[in-house]
């Protein structure tokens, strides 16, 4: 795959093929993350210096806090990269950085570093949405290839993508209230976990009987998702055992049964009506256990299924990095700048 980008100040061309070497960086949230990705599939460099213990006290990231850790922390991150991979900034194919969506103090931070090193260096500026790049978290170490329907699920956003090719992809089916991510926070909130509660609501559901409570399942039509209604119901079901034990693992099973069995539903439907044979699994909440598990298993019915390693679901750099080499949809403007919000396409 080759593709053609120009440097900042003598508007030189420079191909990006397989061999090239893209440095990016990730500040969008509490994660202060670089790395370097060859060809947009091997990571050389993959450096995440991370802010949870920071907010833990909070229940909750911090907006200036986090901003103010990502200030202190870039210059290592990006120094470490450097080390890890054995190479300098004239080795560099292309700087690339997240312009958003994200917190806006968060994102300038490391786009502002990212724009920096392009024009110290005179290499391209590739800017990436961050949601693009959870999708393309997918292409590390496979040889996955477009079409395919994505299901992106992360604590700020839950869509069903439709990827046509590097360059046409469409939401066909979004939230249109709670994230799964923040829906699984606000739960593990009510039932007393602490920060970040999903994680923990996942562990503990894998020790309770996701049969013992009927949650419900919003009618919402197409592809699109609702979870609030899920949050009020567990709410109600939490006030009926004041002053009685309450059976938190049932509950944690239940409502992850809920959540898992509805994002099945609709990819399913997506699948079946697009003819696509590839399946993705995207965004932080995709090492959810039940989730994952509920995916991977339309490989018995002869789909192809993807979804990253780990620690390629949370937010990190290399999905930076392979994003700004595969899609075609970036921001190459170095005057482009971090918004917070993404709109439906």
């Amino acid at each position: 795959m080759n593709k053609t980008k120009n440097t900042l100040f003598s508007n030189k061309p420079v191909t990006i093929d397989n061999n090239s070497l893209i440095m990016a960086i990730e500040s969008s949230c509490d994660e202060t993350a670089c790395a370097i990705v060859k060809g947009g599939r091997e990571v050389l460099a993959n450096v995440v210096a991370s802010q949870i213990k920071i907010h833990e006290e909070y229940g909750g990231v911090i907006p200036e806090i986090a901003a103010r850790e990502h200030l202190e922390a870039i210059n290592v991150v990006i120094a470490e990269a450097f080390k890890q991979a054995g190479v300098t900034g004239n080795d560099i194919s292309a700087f690339a950085g997240t312009v958003g969506p994200g917190l806006v103090g968060c994102l300038l931070v490391g786009l502002n570093a990212a724009k920096s090193l392009a024009l110290a260096y005179d290499k391209p500026f590739i800017g990436v949405n961050h949601l693009n790049a959870h999708l393309a978290a997918n292409f590390i170490d496979t040889e996955l290839k477009p079409p395919f329907i994505a299901l992106l699920v992360s604590g700020g956003h839950t869509q069903i993508i439709k990827v046509d090719s590097y360059s046409e992809m469409n939401i066909i089916g979004e939230t249109i209230d709670d994230a799964v991510g923040e829906a699984y926070d606000k739960v593990a909130r009510l039932i007393g976990l602490p920060y970040p509660g999903g994680p923990k609501l996942d562990k503990l559901a894998q020790e309770g009987n996701p049969h013992a409570f009927k949650l419900p399942e919003a009618k919402v039509g197409g592809y699109d998702f609702s979870f609030s209604g899920l949050k009020t119901a567990v709410l109600r079901l939490v006030k009926s055992f004041d002053g009685k034990e309450m059976p938190v693992n049932d509950i944690c099973a239940s409502f992850q049964e809920c959540v898992s069995s509805t994002l099945l539903k609709k990819v399913k439907r997506a699948l079946e009506e697009t003819g696509y044979k590839q399946v993705v699994l995207a965004g932080g909440v995709a090492a959810n256990s039940e989730i994952r598990r509920k995916i991977f298993n339309l490989k018995d019915e002869g789909y192809e299924v993807y979804a990253p390693i780990m620690k390629y679901c949370t937010d990190n750099a290399s999905m930076v990095a392979a994003s700004a080499f595969f899609f075609d949809n970036t921001f190459d403007s170095i005057d482009v700048e971090v918004f917070s919000r993404a709109s439906r396409a």
